[in-house]
């Protein structure tokens, strides 16, 4: 899907507030940019091209052995490959989810299922689960000890964990460590959402090496370019300069979640982390959309495309408390003027 993400903001004139986009606020990626600048130089040569030195300092950062580690052009490389590595087995996807998952599993000819949670799923011997968590648009994290169980009990089965959204949750999730411990898990990671550079497009596999061997049949020479492969282990080896207050993070959301309640108008749906995927009473959330940047230069997502969700569904994440209020009022303004 080339179209049809958050984050948008290139199709957008005006736009002072983007809540379409997932990544926090918190995440300040100035010491990355400061470092950055003094590497531009390699950008005159090829890069390695396997990444592999970021894979061995990501795979000994996490703790995993050599070769558990597949890094790659952002999360959604790392989607489409593990699809055409498996290309025609059955794909049970977990939903209302990214749509990613669903358009690549129907590129490389899976047959496609949906589910809608963990408890007493079904899987297919042979075939994949996909699983984000957390779940993006709903925030929700699903319980660990299910997945685990989930997993365990399904040996035939390959299951996608999803972990992009790990920094935004105080819930407990499945490490790395005890994904790679399974033969049958890979886990899905993304650089560019914890330090909060999109744009650079640096994410990555882990699992056991065998199973990621698998993927890298597929990998492209030079996947990576070299400014990640820089960015990626200058992030692993400065991690400390990148903190994050989750807690304040998830008692904004509380907060914003209960004031667009108090608004009426819609559904707010549970969520675990920064972000809340809301449904409308009335009206479509495309109208709504229009309405927010044309008025207040303020951009949100529009769900509607999520597999599961329909045209009433949009999703935010929550910024700085002023900048949240501001939105809560221009929706009431739609909800009861438009």
């Amino acid at each position: 899907m080339l179209k049809g993400h958050g984050d948008d903001i290139c199709d957008y004139s005006g736009v002072r507030l983007n809540f379409s986009s997932n990544i926090s606020w918190q995440a300040d990626a100035s010491p990355l940019l400061d470092y950055l600048k003094g590497r531009m130089e390699t950008l005159r040569s090829y890069p390695e091209p396997d990444a592999g030195s970021l894979e061995r300092a990501w795979a000994e950062s996490l703790g995993l052995p050599e070769g558990s580690v597949c890094a790659t052009s952002g999360a959604t490389q790392a989607i489409y490959l593990i699809a055409q590595a498996f290309e025609g087995r059955r794909s049970t996807i977990l939903s209302p989810t990214f749509s990613e998952y669903g358009d690549a599993c129907r590129m490389f000819r899976h047959d496609v299922g949906l589910a809608w949670s963990v408890d007493g799923l079904e899987v297919s011997g042979g075939g994949l689960c996909w699983i984000c968590n957390p779940n993006n648009p709903t925030g929700l994290v699903w319980n660990v000890d299910a997945v685990e169980e989930l997993v365990d009990s399904n040996p035939g089965c390959i299951f996608v964990i999803d972990h992009s959204y790990a920094p935004y949750t105080d819930r407990r999730l499945m490490t790395a460590a005890e994904a790679c411990s399974r033969p049958n898990v890979l886990m899905l990671h993304s650089m560019t959402k914890r330090y909060g550079v999109p744009g650079l497009r640096l994410g990555g596999i882990t699992g056991r090496p065998a199973l990621v061997s698998e993927i890298r049949r597929f990998m492209f020479p030079w996947s990576v370019n070299a400014l990640a492969i820089e960015a990626g282990k200058f992030l692993i080896s400065h991690g400390n300069l990148f903190g994050m207050d989750v807690q304040s993070i998830l008692a904004e959301r509380q907060r914003v979640s209960e004031s667009l309640s108090a608004v009426g108008g819609m559904e707010l749906w549970p969520s675990d982390t920064n972000m809340l995927l809301a449904c409308l009473r009335n009206g479509k959330s495309a109208a709504l959309k229009d309405f927010l940047v044309r008025r207040h230069g303020i951009l949100i997502r529009d769900a509607s495309n999520f597999e599961g969700l329909d045209d009433r569904f949009f999703r935010i994440a929550v910024q700085r408390p002023e900048e949240d209020d501001l939105l809560v009022e221009a929706i009431r303004e739609w909800i009861y003027n438009c």
